[in-house]
């Protein structure tokens, strides 16, 4: 039994790291400690509850999160420390054993998040009472193995922007060779499209116009509940209070052609994809474990430009992989240089223990990542600005986002551009709003192309 009287005027801090997805969770745990009485922390004010939602996509990933913790633990002393996500899932023993942490949540745990809270409350108010000149941190830790992470923890949230994150999946059953987000995550597995709409529809009512479909690998939507994700898109394109779905990343595999063909003529779902590439060249997504090859991924492109000419297709690219040689990444730069594409999200490979890429023998070094890097941002940056001058003159719809007074606003269009209105013209009746603007010039930076209101 939860006493969430123990709760009330407690404040709470949070801190995120890692994809759109932690983000979100971390807004549905703020939601559920704010409706037990708890209020979000000010800046600079000490809290009571410090919750750490981690990543570890990269060994990077695991620095930051390690340092994110300790500097909540020294910010913040005498409080709850609470630490949960892939990291959290992936070394919960060693976590736990840091200073100042109490608790280590798993991925099957966090879907019980306010019960062990509850329960780390009343032993930590419990140890300061009766041992009060020892340390009181509890280093309490619970996590199960990745063949038993059966939970599906339900997100739904704003967060601090116009755009709302609708979780409609988790974990992931691909387990390429350089990855360790199935052993963090899970097995892929779903909630039904009717529990999905319904969410969708608490967000008309509370005035959201656009909503953001997230998860690890949204394609396998389905798998628990015997539907499909097309069945979700068109279960969701007639919420007519949405007036913007977007789909996050989705493996090219299961990126159907029947679902490029549908939104295509969708009411809402807007004309953006976000498709994963990691490599162009056929031989290192054979070593990585992808499952399609580059006839396959530029087929994709080809039926999008196909159906939805202005669409924006983003691709993600992983460099300096293991048995990637120099003559596969030029392959791969000449392929994604010939795609009729707009962006790059460019990533460089990280060794993560216990992953099979480590049997591969070759290795690259630090120095070619970064310059690899370098040249898919050069060109990504090429496509990006060519795909903003096809615009410029014509007129758009855009969704703004509320902005500092004396600061210009931003939004973007439905086919992703993002626009920005200059602070003489921003006024506050356009957030939260579809504005028809002409899209003018570039900005000072040529992050964005200028408004002008129609």
């Amino acid at each position: 039994m939860i006493d969430s009287s123990v709760f009330q005027d407690k404040i709470a801090t949070y801190y995120t790291l890692g994809c759109k997805l932690n983000f979100s969770e971390t807004s549905t745990f703020a939601q559920m400690l704010s409706d037990m009485g708890v209020r979000q922390a000010e800046t600079g004010e000490a809290a009571d509850i410090c919750l750490i939602n981690t990543c570890s996509v990269t060994d990077v990933a695991d620095h930051k999160c390690r340092q994110a913790i300790n500097r909540m633990v020294r910010n913040n002393p005498g409080a709850l420390v609470v630490v949960t996500g892939c990291y959290a899932q992936l070394q919960p023993e060693k976590i736990s054993k840091m200073d100042g942490v109490d608790l280590v949540l798993g991925a099957n745990e966090k879907a019980s998040l306010i019960d062990f809270l509850n329960d780390a409350w009343t032993k930590k108010q419990s140890l300061n009472v009766n041992t009060p000149s020892k340390e009181s941190n509890l280093h309490n830790y619970f996590s199960v193995s990745t063949k038993d992470i059966k939970t599906f923890t339900p997100s739904c949230s704003r967060g601090n922007r116009t755009r709302y994150f609708l979780k409609v999946q988790d974990g992931c059953d691909y387990f390429c060779t350089y990855c360790t987000i199935p052993y963090a995550r899970g097995f892929s597995r779903n909630p039904d499209i009717a529990s999905l709409v319904m969410q969708a529809r608490n967000v008309a009512e509370a005035g959201g116009k656009e909503i953001v479909l997230t998860g690890v690998n949204i394609g396998d939507f389905g798998k628990s509940t015997n539907e499909s994700f097309i069945d979700l898109v068109k279960a969701l394109d007639n919420i007519e209070g949405i007036k913007r779905f977007r789909i996050s990343s989705m493996e090219p595999d299961l990126l159907d052609d029947k679902l490029i063909e549908y939104c295509s003529k969708s009411r809402a779902f807007m004309p953006h994809f976000h498709i994963p590439l990691q490599s162009g060249s056929d031989e290192v997504l054979r070593l990585m474990h992808r499952r399609y090859d580059k006839k396959l991924f530029a087929h994709k492109i080809k039926v999008i430009r196909q159906l939805i000419p202005d669409a924006f297709i983003g691709v993600d690219v992983m460099v300096g992989c293991r048995g990637e040689h120099p003559e596969h990444f030029e392959e791969c730069y000449e392929f994604l240089e010939s795609l009729d594409i707009t962006q790059l999200h460019v990533f460089p490979y990280s060794e993560r223990p216990g992953t099979s890429a480590l049997r591969i023998p070759y290795t690259v070094s630090e120095k070619e990542k970064k310059e690899r890097c370098r040249r898919l941002l050069e060109l990504s940056e090429t496509k990006r600005q060519a795909f903003y001058e096809r615009h410029i003159g014509t007129n758009a719809e855009v969704l703004f986002e509320k902005a500092a007074k004396g600061k210009a606003m931003h939004g973007f269009t439905r086919n992703y551009i993002r626009v920005e209105l200059s602070p003489s013209d921003r006024n506050e009746m356009y957030d939260n709003q579809l504005t028809n603007v002409r899209l003018d010039n570039f900005n000072i930076k040529k992050t964005a192309l200028k408004a002008i209101i129609l």
